[in-house]
């Protein structure tokens, strides 16, 4: 029986074009262990998924402070291309790095740590298709399940969500 994650709220982004399942499934996986989740986006809205699973942000980007939070979860999807353009995503993205505060980021949600220059040295895995990104980016590329550097837990795509919920949670058990 793992331990309850009670004490944590972790934030989830969320925007257009989001791959619902790489939202969905950590989002239940840490609520079912006792985690306080939230969702955030750009705008007040319900957003539409990838395979059109709608999720409504529950409060606004630009309103978070990272000290509120102790992880974060990044889906993937085509929406991280979008919100990586988002000063105030790469400010919390930086700072969750900075205070040593999980980071999960699964698929294209590589796009964003990307952008907030926080990838050079780490080891992490994604999609293929943003392999090239990554090790340009200065990050080692390994092609497993799911890739654990200090703070920042990464995975490949939906077959690994399993795996990735449980990095997950033994990151923020340990």
């Amino acid at each position: 029986m793992t331990q309850s994650l009670s004490d944590h709220r972790i934030l989830f982004f969320v925007g257009d074009i989001y791959e619902d399942l790489e939202l969905w499934y950590p989002l239940y996986r840490l609520q079912a262990a006792g985690a306080e989740t939230v969702v955030a986006g750009e705008e007040m809205k319900e957003f539409s998924g990838k395979h059109g699973y709608p999720a409504s942000a529950e409060c606004l980007v630009d309103d978070l402070r990272t000290e509120d939070f102790t992880g974060l979860v990044i889906p993937g999807g085509f929406m991280p291309d979008k919100l990586r353009r988002n000063p105030k995503i790469l400010e919390l993205t930086r700072e969750f790095d900075e205070a040593n505060k999980m980071i999960g980021m699964i698929c294209h949600a590589g796009w964003i740590p990307i952008s907030a220059g926080i990838v050079k040295g780490r080891r992490v895995t994604s999609t293929p298709g943003i392999k090239d990104d990554l090790t340009n980016a200065g990050a080692k590329w390994i092609d497993e399940a799911v890739v654990w550097d200090q703070n920042l837990i990464s995975a490949r795509r939906p077959p690994d969500l399993p795996a990735f919920g449980e990095a997950l949670v033994e990151f923020l058990t340990s």
